[in-house]
């Protein structure tokens, strides 16, 4: 990937992985744009980065949505640069539900999870075609390859992400757009809910990884447990799956 000199836009870029990647970026010499449905998170990274700049924008609306492209092609026609990082992951039994009168609630990994990255490439995607470099950048995840029982949308949803990408990359490859798919492991980030993730890898340590690998030219990069997902059999899959439900299925029982 062409690491320099862009104007990048990174859903969900005020926390986490979405803001140690702003963060990168900006030290690399590209103009940097996050949005996000956090104010406070929003005003707090303005504060570290002054020269990053913010939007506000729930990636689950599709008014939304189409509001934040018209906006930065408007205001930053030159942007050349998507990063779909935005997502919310959610755990529960199906048992437990009541999916009669709540599933606005799950939709809402469904909307910033599927829609929302496929609504954002789909925008994009014709509007970069016209310029001499652009990138789109997906992240989806190691529960892509081995879901998570204990999170089923999320990990149905990063699935999803992971043959759109695949899609996406053939149907663009006579085009200057790059497309890659960026699957990170368990990262210590608030995803899910505070506390969920601190076993997982530190964020600032998967950040420079993902970044060795766009310096490399790679078009799916992993890291880690999620690296390993990416190649397993289906045997393998199986096994960890089944493993994996066994250690946490009393979390949400």
């Amino acid at each position: 990937m062409k690491l320099s000199g862009n104007t990048i836009l990174i859903t969900g870029g005020a926390a986490g992985i979405g803001f140690a990647f702003a963060e990168r970026f900006m030290e690399a010499g590209n103009k940097v744009i996050v949005c996000g449905r956090r104010e406070a998170k929003l005003q707090e990274a303005k504060r570290k980065y002054p020269e990053l700049i913010t939007h506000m924008c729930d990636v689950t609306k599709e008014s939304d949505r189409i509001a934040l492209f018209d906006w930065i092609t408007s205001e930053h026609p030159e942007v050349n640069v998507l990063v779909n990082n935005a997502g919310i992951q959610q755990r529960y039994h199906v048992l437990k539900t009541n999916a009669k009168e709540n599933w606005s609630y799950y939709n809402q990994e469904i909307a910033s999870n599927i829609e929302a990255p496929f609504h954002f490439a789909m925008l994009f995607a014709p509007y970069f075609s016209k310029k001499d470099y652009g990138a789109i950048i997906n992240i989806s995840s190691g529960l892509a390859y081995t879901p998570m029982a204990v999170a089923p949308i999320y990990s149905a949803a990063k699935a999803a992400v992971h043959s759109f990408t695949m899609s996406l990359r053939h149907q663009l490859e006579d085009t200057a757009i790059e497309v890659i798919e960026v699957a990170p492991p368990a990262v210590n980030t608030d995803l899910g809910g505070a506390g969920l993730h601190t076993f997982g890898t530190p964020v600032d340590e998967f950040a420079d990884a993902i970044f060795k690998g766009l310096e490399a030219g790679e078009t799916e990069i992993g890291y880690a447990r999620a690296e390993k997902a990416m190649r397993m059999s289906r045997d393998e899959i199986d096994e960890s799956v089944k493993s994996m439900y066994a250690r946490m299925k009393d979390t949400i029982l």
